[in-house]
């Protein structure tokens, strides 16, 4: 096969890169052209996205990108966000942050009209603030002009693939994030968004992973799974052992790939979610807060003029002794913007541990609380799943994390496969090259993947300590 190639645009909660991926169908090639920061701009007390400083990047990007002769180009970003557009096109205000405050008591606003159970036996999705069906009951609630005028609506990849080709759908996999989907219908959740005067006919058609948008400039633009973690699954180099994978970033994407949704009384009590994968398949997952804790962390030392690369912070997490406090990762006080260090403190002290001090205990709680996240929601899903997992494969940029990937390997008691890296970027190409027709499918295309670089294995160890620290862990993330 010929040298073919195309441009993955990857944007993430914190950053984005438009890298070109070169491949001949034994092998991938990734050349980064423009990387730049994803930073939210706050006005008037709300926590916007900086949506024309994003597209100004991509275009840079695009622009690199021309001079690789690139047969097509895919966009894939982060769930939940949305744009309105009007009756001309045109884009009614600036997309939300999903960490804004607007949700706030918009759950309770929703199951005062449509019971809790009905919601998710309509949607199958996680019950989060953060979810768009709960942005959207916000403007209901306020009786904001926008929906009085709103034509469309586009979640955040869909807009951008507006701008590039003026097709105005929505990508199946970023669209069953919105809790506004129906996985069984596969279709959009009309009955609910009736129930909850949400306009329905402002949902437009739902497209498949594939499928050709239309032409930007001479290049082909391609739908691959525009939301990241579908991206990143498709990327998953999976063998023949039965396994989960962990998309490890900002968030922390814990799940199996099936065949279908599983809506039942376990999944809702679970809290469970299924996303849209590629092919049809269903990512049955749980969220969990992820990396964006040590983010924070971070930031805040550094606002106080300590400041330290990841990899330090690791380092000194190394040092810190083991398993002395654990805190329940995807407790609320993290979910905003903040002081972290403080919140995690607080936690230990609330609940009777060693309170952590310096920046290396504070890391190595994060990390070892959210290895055992990991593990708890293993067991959710397998439960759920009747289906057992022997191995686990974390992608993303998480998977740079060495110290977590054992952790994770000694709380859950798996052997632990970390990378690719890029697995984000990767699966978007993999999309689009399938689309294209150099590669056959997403079997193939994994197979590829594997060849690229091998995996490096965990073998859990420790296994007495980690299942002591999991007991304690246990008890605090169920108050």
């Amino acid at each position: 096969m010929a040298r073919q190639t195309v441009l993955a645009i990857d944007l993430g909660a914190e950053s984005g890169r438009v890298t070109a991926v070169h491949s001949d169908g034994a092998s991938l090639e990734l050349e980064e052209l423009h990387r730049f920061p994803n930073l939210p701009v706050r006005v008037g007390g709300t926590l916007y996205w900086d949506f024309l400083r994003l597209w100004h990047d991509i275009q840079t990007g695009l622009e690199k990108g021309k001079a690789r002769q690139p047969a097509s180009l895919g966009v894939d970003t982060w769930g939940v966000d949305f744009g309105l557009l009007d009756s001309q096109g045109g884009l009614i205000g600036n997309p939300v942050h999903y960490r804004d405050g607007r949700t706030e008591g918009m759950m309770e606003a929703v199951f005062a009209r449509v019971p809790r159970a009905e919601v998710f036996a309509q949607t199958g999705i996680q019950f989060m603030p953060i979810n768009s069906l709960y942005q959207m009951m916000s403007l209901v609630e306020r009786r904001s002009p926008q929906l009085e005028i709103a034509a469309t609506f586009l979640t955040v990849p869909d807009l951008f693939n507006y701008w590039l080709t003026g097709a105005r759908v929505c990508e199946f996999t970023n669209a069953t994030t919105t809790q506004m989907f129906n996985p069984r219908r596969g279709a959009w959740a009309t009955e609910l968004l009736q129930q909850l005067d949400i306009p329905a006919h402002i949902f437009p058609e739902i497209v498949a992973p594939g499928t050709r948008l239309g032409e930007h400039e001479g290049i082909a633009v391609i739908a691959p799974a525009c939301h990241d973690t579908g991206s990143a699954v498709a990327a998953v180099p999976a063998g023949a052992e039965p396994y989960a994978y962990i998309s490890s970033g900002t968030w922390s994407l814990v799940g199996l790939e099936v065949g279908e949704p599983v809506i039942n009384e376990a999944a809702l009590a679970a809290n469970l979610t299924n996303e849209g994968g590629m092919n049809g398949t269903f990512r049955l997952l749980k969220n969990v807060m992820g990396l964006w804790i040590l983010q924070q962390c971070r930031q805040a030392w550094s606002a106080a003029g300590q400041t330290h690369t990841y990899d330090e912070l690791v380092e000194l997490a190394r040092r810190a002794p083991p398993l002395r406090s654990v805190i329940p990762v995807d407790d609320g006080a993290f979910l905003s913007p903040g002081d972290h260090p403080r919140q995690v403190r607080a936690l230990c002290a609330r609940s009777g541990q060693p309170v952590p001090e310096t920046p290396g205990a504070v890391v190595r709680t994060v990390l070892e609380s959210l290895a055992l996240a990991y593990r708890h929601a293993l067991e959710l899903l397998q439960s759920v799943a009747e289906y057992r997992a022997d191995v686990i494969h974390i992608v993303g940029g998480g998977s740079r994390n060495e110290l977590l990937n054992q952790m994770t390997a000694d709380a859950t008691g798996r052997p632990v496969f970390a990378g690719p890296v890029e697995a984000t970027v990767i699966g978007n190409a993999l999309a689009q090259l399938i689309a294209l027709g150099e590669l056959e499918n997403l079997r193939q295309a994994r197979q590829l993947v594997a060849t690229m670089r091998a995996p490096r294995r965990y073998e859990p160890q420790d296994r007495a300590a980690w299942d002591e620290a999991y007991g304690r862990y246990r008890e605090l993330a169920a108050i």
